[in-house]
C-alpha cells in the first residue's frame, strides 16, 4: 500500500513538474491565439421560452398574475382537459421565462443547462418542476426542449405574523442538463478552406502579430490582417479533417497582445485597477485636509419680566471649518502607478480622493492611459 502511494505521489509530482515547465516555456505576456480570438461564425446561440413551474408549496403566482391561469388552461386543453381560466385559482403554479445558451456544434440529443426566472408574483420556485417547454432562437425555430426539477439557491421564509426572511433570490433557479437539443445549428464556417479569426479586443498591432504568427508557422499567405479585429486565414487542406487539424494548430500559437494602457476606476466601491504598461509623466500633486464641523444645540429665550411673553426653546448651531497643513508630492519621470498610489497613501488620501486625483492627473496630461470610470 505504501509503495502504491509512493508511486502515485511520484507520478503526480512528475505531472506537476511537466506542467510547470510548459508554463515556464511561455514568455511573459504571451497568450494563445485561441484565448484572444475566436473563429468567426462559431459562437453560442441564445434560446428563450415561456413555461410553467408546478408543484410549489403555496409559493406560486397569485391573482395578480392573470396570465398564469390562462397559460395553465391552455396547457390542460392541450392535454385533453378543457377548463376555463376563470375557474382556475391555484397557488402552486408559477409562470416562468426559460433562457439557455446553445453552444456551437451541439448535436441533437445533447443536453444543456437552463435558467428559470419567475415572471409573476411568486414568492419562491423552491421544490417546483418545470413542465415541458420549447426553447426558440431569434429565427423562431425550436432548437431545444426544457423540463425537470428546478434547483433554487435562495430561500424565503414567512412567519404567521407577517414577518419574512429572504436569502439570495428564491425566484430564480437552474436546471442542470435540463434541456434536450432537438435541432442542430449549421456551422459551415470554412466551406472552401477559408475562415476568419475575430479578436476579442480589436487592435491593429495584435491583429498583425496574429497574422505574422500564423504565416510564420504555416507558410506565407496563410493569413492576413483585414482590419483591427479580423484576420483572414486560408487552410491548405479544405477537407473537414484538415480544417479541424489546422484550426487546432493555430489556436495554440503564442502571440503577445498589444492592449491599450488603461486605468479602471469604480467610484461606487473605490476600487482602482491599472495595467502594468501605464506611464506617468512628471507631475506635482497637492493635497490639503479640510474639516467641516457642525454642532447642534438648543437655547432658551426668556421673556422680560411682566411682558406676558412665553418661554421659547430656540435651536442653535455652530459651524467650524479648519484646514490642515497642505501636503505636496512631486513625481518624476518613469514613475509607475504603484509608486503614485504609495505616495498618495503616504499623504493620507482616501480612495475617493484618490479617484479624483487620478482624474485630475489625466486632465493635466500626465497620465498616458485610457481612464475608464464605472
Amino acid at each position: 500500500m505504501a509503495m502504491r502511494r509512493s508511486a502515485f505521489a511520484g507520478a503526480a509530482l512528475a505531472a506537476l513538474l511537466s506542467m510547470g515547465l510548459a508554463a515556464g516555456a511561455r514568455a511573459a505576456g504571451e497568450s494563445r491565439i485561441g484565448d484572444i480570438a475566436q473563429v468567426r461564425g462559431v459562437r453560442d446561440n441564445q434560446l428563450v421560452g415561456y413555461g410553467l413551474v408546478v408543484g410549489l408549496n403555496g409559493t406560486g403566482d397569485k391573482s395578480g398574475a392573470a396570465f398564469t391561469p390562462i397559460s395553465l388552461s391552455h396547457m390542460l386543453e392541450a392535454l385533453g382537459l378543457t377548463i376555463g381560466a376563470d375557474a382556475i385559482s391555484v397557488k402552486n403554479v408559477a409562470a416562468v421565462a426559460i433562457t439557455a445558451n446553445l453552444p456551437p456544434f451541439a448535436n441533437a440529443g445533447a443536453r444543456i443547462d437552463v435558467l428559470v426566472s419567475s415572471l409573476g408574483d411568486a414568492r419562491s420556485l423552491n421544490g417546483g418542476v418545470l413542465v415541458q417547454t420549447p426553447l426558440r432562437a431569434a429565427d423562431g425555430r425550436v432548437y431545444a426542449v426544457a423540463q425537470g426539477p428546478v434547483l433554487v439557491g435562495g430561500l424565503g421564509v414567512e412567519g404567521p405574523g407577517g414577518s419574512s426572511e429572504t436569502i439570495n433570490h428564491p425566484t430564480v433557479g437552474r436546471i442542470p442538463n435540463g434541456a434536450l437539443v432537438e435541432a442542430e445549428v449549421p456551422n459551415a464556417f470554412a466551406p472552401d478552406g477559408r475562415f476568419a479569426l475575430a479578436l476579442d479586443r480589436p487592435d491593429f498591432t495584435t491583429a498583425q502579430r496574429v497574422a505574422d504568427a500564423i504565416a510564420g508557422a504555416c507558410g506565407a499567405g496563410a493569413a492576413r490582417a483585414r482590419d483591427a479585429g479580423v484576420i483572414e486565414v486560408v487552410c491548405p487542406d479544405a477537407s473537414p479533417e484538415g480544417i479541424v487539424r489546422f484550426v487546432a494548430r493555430i489556436e495554440n500559437l503564442l502571440v503577445e497582445p498589444a492592449g491599450r494602457a488603461r486605468v479602471v476606476i469604480n467610484e461606487r466601491t473605490g476600487t482602482i485597477v491599472a495595467g502594468g504598461d501605464v506611464v506617468i509623466h512628471p507631475v506635482a500633486i497637492a493635497h490639503g485636509n479640510l474639516n467641516v464641523r457642525v454642532t447642534a444645540a438648543s437655547g432658551v429665550s426668556q421673556p422680560a419680566p411682566l411682558s406676558e411673553g412665553e418661554t421659547v426653546v430656540l435651536p442653535e448651531s455652530e459651524v467650524g471649518i479648519s484646514a490642515g497643513p497642505g501636503q505636496f508630492a512631486l513625481l518624476g519621470e518613469g514613475t509607475t502607478l504603484n509608486e503614485v498610489a504609495r505616495a498618495l497613501n503616504a499623504m493620507g488620501v482616501s480612495s475617493r480622493d484618490m479617484i479624483a486625483i487620478f482624474q485630475a492627473i489625466k486632465e493635466a496630461g500626465a497620465l498616458q492611459a485610457e481612464l475608464v470610470v464605472l
